[in-house]
């Protein structure tokens, strides 16, 4: 499934309203980034999500939609930071693990494709970052970048089963199963690239 096609799906986790805010400043805030959210300027909403979290953050409806802001942004690894930090405000609303799994399954199809790539120092980065010395180095980040994203397709099949687990009566539930299935065939493939491909020598 292309990446487009799974952002798309995301869209159709809805965003969560503030009105059962009490903190009015936070609450203003929140308002105005669904505003930008819905216009598609996810840049703006995030500015306004972050200074919402900075004055209140207990708040799982502002790391819950700060995150699908990130997401719709295309900023993956901001997106699974914030999912992470709702998902420990409110650990039973089934949404957050749908939304976080799509981010998971984006950022491995990018790590795959060459869009993002596993640093020395373990971390993932965009592959502009690449420092001109880590580009002309010659060391294995291709298998670096094999056993994330498995790891990430691994995580997204866990969250995806959460997301059943937690919403038994969901609408969706055979297209997730469908999902998960397929996520367990691109694992497999990951596997038979990664012992197929030729080491890389320093």
């Amino acid at each position: 499934m292309k990446k487009a096609l799974l952002l798309l799906s995301i869209l159709g986790v809805s965003v969560i309203t503030t009105a059962c805010i009490n903190n009015f400043a936070v609450q203003e805030l929140n308002n105005k980034a669904m505003t930008f959210m819905e216009e598609g300027n996810y840049k703006e909403a995030i500015e306004r999500l972050k200074s919402s979290v900075d004055l209140d953050d207990s708040i799982f409806e502002t790391h819950y939609n700060l995150a699908v802001a990130y997401t719709k942004d295309e900023d993956y690894i901001k997106a699974l930071e914030a999912y992470q930090k709702a998902i420990n405000l409110k650990p039973d609303f089934p949404d957050t693990y749908y939304s976080i799994a799509v981010t998971q399954e984006n950022l491995a199809t990018d790590i795959i494709s060459g869009i993002y790539f596993v640093a020395e120092d373990g971390n993932i980065q965009k592959s502009a970052e690449k420092s001109l010395d880590e580009q002309d180095k010659l060391t294995d980040i291709s298998q670096k970048s094999s056993e994330a994203a498995k790891q990430l397709i691994e995580e997204a099949v866990n969250n995806y089963g959460v997301y059943l687990k937690k919403s038994p009566e969901a609408k969706d539930a055979q297209e997730v199963q469908t999902r998960i299935a397929d996520l367990k065939l691109k694992s497999n493939s990951i596997n038979n690239s990664a012992e197929k491909a030729p080491a890389i020598k320093e």
